[in-house]
């Protein structure tokens, strides 16, 4: 395989730098919880479902314990001990609050309420293995497609229409089908119930509408004879709830990014950090792929100038998904092909960032980006600057495949659009299937010294970073040329410390060995 002569004490220092600064941001964050950590653990417990209003239960049981002063302690416990004391299940205590029928106390034996939190969340844990395992089993009965793996989206914002589409695009030859999230959505503190058909350049994220997608997929999947992988979106103020429901409903992969939702979304800072490593770790222990959004700084940063950026922000990515529980090999770290056409000797360079990346990280599920920065209505030059994309993909050994569209900046592509979107994939695929074992990179070409720099510049970023703190390279609008303050942005009133006594269990069930 065609390899860069890359300084490996160089990126061992850049590891260890993330290491560190991942390492900080993690040890100030594990001493408070968030309203969203502690509705993701009600889920996990049973509860679900919605208030006469529409509110979700789980908003209404940690909004009751919040305003009893008792939520510092962790809802489990507290849950626990009422569905002892009142002889309920979590589903009825949560329904007894809602109703005005309950007010919940501190348990009065809270060893025993302990207890019996745990005992919930290992019949969950269980729940959630058996779905790791049958997704495990169905992929040895069909066999693993060859990367890259093809990455198709679905946006109708109906369910029911998504599904068609999903349908279409397994059958076409998808081997991921990801199902866009409504816009705006990541901004809302609580979680749609039920199946939804109005959402608005995507579909809402729902528990129904996972379980009805994922049974889908299957049902094409066993005419096919292949499993197709489903994605969908726990970013944003209820990343670890999404999380959790993905979990439950066998999706198998996660849009999930550390930093994106403090970045583009202005989500606050402490409220994210607290949150993805929770949702992290429910991904990891149900073996979800995670999909990180470092392509998106080269929307708003230009690729060339800002593409150390990008592999400073995967290390860092890296080391929060290590402190979950991920292993590398669910750790689907993102970079994009997004140097502007015009750019003399541009191919190579974007050869020489995806190398880059995938012998900074050999074991991980990189998942490499279309253009869609310098897409225009030429539709002509976007698939061949698709094809220039797969082939970059290819050549570099790339995992997760997102195809480009060749419509995408005119109108959001139609089936059609997709089906040639996957036949320039599998075209270039096939035919330069064993390209990368045939070919060497020039030593000391210019592909190397461009991949050496950005290497050197990431160094150096990051060694920055470690010396102020993440949250204030943030702060200064080190990623994406987009600066957030720590005590800014939104749902920072979700954020509490945890008291002495605090308990959650699910951290000691899903990351026992890591």
């Amino acid at each position: 395989m065609a390899q860069l002569q890359l300084d490996v004490a160089r990126i061992a220092r850049a590891r260890e730098s993330a290491r560190r600064i991942g390492r900080q941001v993690h040890e100030d964050s594990s001493r408070k919880t968030t309203t969203t950590v502690e509705r993701a653990t009600l889920r996990l417990m049973g509860i679900d479902g919605v208030d006469e209003n529409q509110v979700p239960l789980p908003n209404r049981v940690v909004e009751h314990l919040r305003e009893r002063g008792l939520l510092a302690h962790g809802a489990a416990p507290l849950v626990a001990g009422a569905m002892d004391a009142q002889g309920m299940s979590a589903q009825q205590v949560a329904e007894a609050v809602a109703h005005g029928r309950l007010a919940i106390e501190r348990p009065r034996d809270e060893a025993r309420a302990r207890a019996l939190a745990d005992a919930s969340a290992a019949h969950m844990c269980d729940h959630i293995a058996t779905q790791r395992a049958s997704r495990a089993a169905r992929i040895a009965a069909s066999g693993e497609p060859p990367t890259p793996w093809l990455y198709l989206i679905v946006a109708t914002g109906n369910i029911y229409e998504d599904i068609v589409q999903a349908r279409a695009a397994a059958e076409q030859g998808a081997d991921i089908v990801a199902v866009i999230r409504s816009t705006g959505q990541s901004l809302l503190d609580y979680v749609p119930y039920g199946a939804t058909t109005e959402g608005f350049g995507g579909t809402y994220a729902t528990q129904e509408n996972f379980r009805l997608m994922r049974a889908a997929l299957d049902e094409v999947g066993e005419k096919a004879k292949r499993y197709i992988r489903l994605t969908n979106y726990c970013s944003g103020l209820c990343m670890p709830e999404i999380a959790a429901m993905g979990a439950m409903e066998r999706l198998d992969m996660m849009l999930n990014d550390s930093m994106y939702g403090i970045i583009f979304r202005d989500i606050n800072m402490q409220r994210t950090f607290i949150d993805q490593f929770f949702s992290r770790m429910v991904n990891g222990y149900a073996g979800i792929i995670i999909n990180t959004g470092e392509d998106n700084y080269l929307t708003t940063a230009d690729a060339v100038e800002a593409a150390h950026t990008v592999l400073a922000s995967q290390l860092i990515n890296e080391q929060f998904a290590v402190l979950s529980g991920l292993t590398p090999d669910l750790m689907g770290l993102g970079h994009a092909f997004e140097i502007d056409p015009a750019l003399e000797n541009g191919f190579l360079w974007e050869l020489a960032h995806a190398q880059l990346v995938r012998q900074v990280f050999p074991e991980a599920s990189l998942k490499y980006m279309p253009p869609t920065k310098h897409m225009t209505g030429n539709i002509f030059r976007g698939h061949v600057q698709d094809a220039l994309f797969n082939i970059a993909s290819t050549v570099t050994n790339q995992h997760i495949h997102l195809l480009g569209m060749m419509t995408e900046a005119i109108h959001t592509p139609f089936i059609q659009d997709r089906y040639l979107s996957i036949e320039n994939a599998r075209y270039v695929f096939r035919t330069m299937r064993d390209l990368h074992s045939e070919i060497e990179f020039k030593p000391g070409g210019q592909i190397e010294q461009r991949a050496q720099q950005v290497l050197a510049e990431t160094e150096a970023i990051l060694a920055e970073v470690e010396r102020t703190g993440l949250p204030a390279a943030i702060a200064k609008g080190t990623f994406a040329d987009i600066s957030r303050r720590p005590d800014g942005g939104k749902g920072l009133d979700g954020v509490l410390a945890k008291a002495d006594d605090y308990h959650n269990p699910f951290p000691a069930l899903m990351l026992q060995g890591h």
